[in-house]
């Protein structure tokens, strides 16, 4: 067993923000509030001065497996979110070959029940990501696949968006949408702005975004499907979602740390390591984005953990590839640009971060009570560490070097110990 000994305890499924002490027996949260140690725990965690939250849930990252395990694989994948607070992620399809069929799903079924963390995986809306054929969505549901998306790529055609949603709302499964029209992009990864044009690029215009996800917003209201808008960047993307809110619309939206923390201007330091799609936009995008966080247009948090290797970084920026991991700063950079700047504060945080979406995806985690699975993070919020590497295979980060508030010190997956700081005394 496993007691975790004065640690601030904040449950945003509950609201519950009080010093306790948490029991773990084999898998499970066994009981909640205060107790002595005694000689039937195996390991004691003094969690004084530090918060004990439900582990970060992230619903949207790329472990690269099957197809580019050079630059990431389940393994290396689940290490570095156990490393970042994370006990359960969801994997995008974008793999080779791409998960539209039951084979692909079972190998990597296979390969995460191995993995110190819970991997779950969307399947694909359409057959190898053409946009306009659907999969066997009720197949690959019953097979295991816990949602849908083509995230990497748009579907232009809207009648096989309203279909895909009218049968995902039958299942009860949620579909998340990449939202740019290639047809308004000419550089990919780079905002359409003063920086492009400093750079003598043609980019990625916020309206290519807005016209995609003000059509799924309305698709979505008339559907009643459940739909993610994913990292979203755009201020009119906002609104968007705020209207089709408003009017009913069963609309989720997630924002990554990158586009609440950097803006375009960030590419002239940081070159391709701030090349994503969609791309940092400007200042008042970015702040349009916090507005959002702390008014629940946006609900959730997910990091477009995309991992890439530095000889395919290292090159002319409109030959690298777009995005950056991140699921080993994310918590981090939310307290320090969101909660100690006063946005938001650290329950509204980790509402983004945990039940948000775990209510996204259906499922029974996100929470601390007792019965419940032992999925826990233990975070400093006042301890401050720089970014020096990663236990990713790949380190494209534009946050090396930076002095971040919110270190980790342990992550508890299914009642295990999968990370542990190493400069614990």
């Amino acid at each position: 067993m496993i007691l975790i000994r004065n640690g601030r305890v904040i449950d945003p499924s509950t609201k519950r923000d009080e010093v306790l002490d948490i029991v773990i027996k084999n898998d499970i949260i066994e009981k909640i509030g205060k107790f002595q140690i005694t000689s039937e725990y195996e390991v004691v965690i003094d969690a004084s001065g530090s918060i004990v939250s439900p582990g970060l849930i992230d619903v949207h990252v790329h472990f690269r497996d099957p197809g580019f395990t050079y630059k990431e694989d389940i393994e290396s994948g689940s290490n570095s979110a156990a490393r970042g607070g994370f006990t359960t992620v969801v994997c995008m399809a974008n793999t080779n070959p791409i998960v539209d069929n039951e084979e692909t799903l079972n190998y990597i079924k296979n390969k995460a029940k191995n993995s110190p963390i819970n991997v779950l995986q969307v399947g694909s809306i359409t057959k190898g990501f053409k946009g306009e054929e659907l999969v066997d969505m009720e197949n690959l549901k019953n097979s295991g696949a816990v949602g849908f998306s083509d995230d990497g790529l748009p579907i232009i055609n809207s009648d096989v968006i309203l279909d895909a949603m009218n049968k995902a709302k039958e299942l009860n499964v949620p579909l998340s949408f990449h939202e740019e029209d290639p047809s308004l992009i000419t550089c990919a990864g780079i905002n359409d702005g003063k920086i492009s044009k400093q750079m003598g690029l043609v980019g990625a215009s916020n309206v290519a975004e807005d016209v995609m996800v003000a059509r799924d917003c309305m698709l979505a209201l008339k559907s009643g499907a459940k739909v993610n808008i994913q990292h979203i960047s755009s201020k009119a993307s906002v609104e968007a979602v705020r209207l089709a809110k408003r009017l009913g619309a069963n609309v989720y939206a997630e924002a990554t740390p990158h586009h609440f923390t950097l803006t375009e201007d960030d590419v002239l330091i940081y070159k391709t390591n701030a090349k994503m799609n969609p791309p940092l936009r400007t200042v008042d995008d970015k702040y349009s984005i916090i507005e959002a966080l702390q008014d629940d247009t946006i609900e959730i948090i997910a990091t477009d953990h995309a991992p890439h290797t530095s000889e395919e970084k290292n090159v002319d920026f409109v030959k690298s590839p777009s995005g950056i991991v991140g699921l080993e700063t994310s918590l981090a950079l939310g307290v320090t640009h969101l909660v100690r700047k006063g946005h938001l504060s650290i329950m509204k945080l980790l509402e983004k971060m945990t039940i948000n979406p775990a209510k996204l995806y259906n499922l029974e985690s996100g929470c601390i009570k007792e019965g419940a699975k032992a999925d826990l993070v233990i975070f400093n919020p006042n301890e401050e560490y720089e970014v020096k590497e990663f236990v990713s295979k790949s380190s494209n980060s534009p946050f090396i070097g930076h002095k971040l508030y919110g270190k980790i010190n342990y992550t508890i997956c299914n009642g295990n110990i999968v990370f542990e700081s190493i400069e614990q005394d």
